[in-house]
């Protein structure tokens, strides 16, 4: 599974660059904030909502520490999907939150 630093993260996000993020928090977690444009879809829907994701398009999947979205790569990557796991998730972020 490809992995990427949270701080990487936030440089693409503060260079503009033309990235897809799929967070897979629960809906009350992201409440909290999110990373701007990021796609929510809890990990526990993924499995049924996974057809809106274009696998054309690269994924960094992020959740609040990092497990989940290690799980929901892993589970993408077994679909067709390409993707990378934020490390540490939300509790790395130190980037703007909508």
């Amino acid at each position: 599974m490809k992995t990427i630093a949270a701080q990487e993260v936030e440089q693409l996000v503060q260079n503009q660059k033309q990235i897809h993020i799929l967070d897979v928090r629960e809906v009350e977690e992201v409440k909290t904030g999110k990373i701007p444009n990021a796609l929510n879809v809890p990990l526990p829907l993924l499995e049924f909502r996974m057809h809106e994701l274009d696998k054309a398009k690269n994924y960094i999947i992020v959740c609040r520490s990092g497990g989940r979205s290690g799980m929901a790569a892993l589970f993408l990557e077994q679909q067709g999907y390409s993707v990378t796991n934020m490390t540490g998730g939300m509790m790395e972020w130190k980037g703007a939150t909508v």
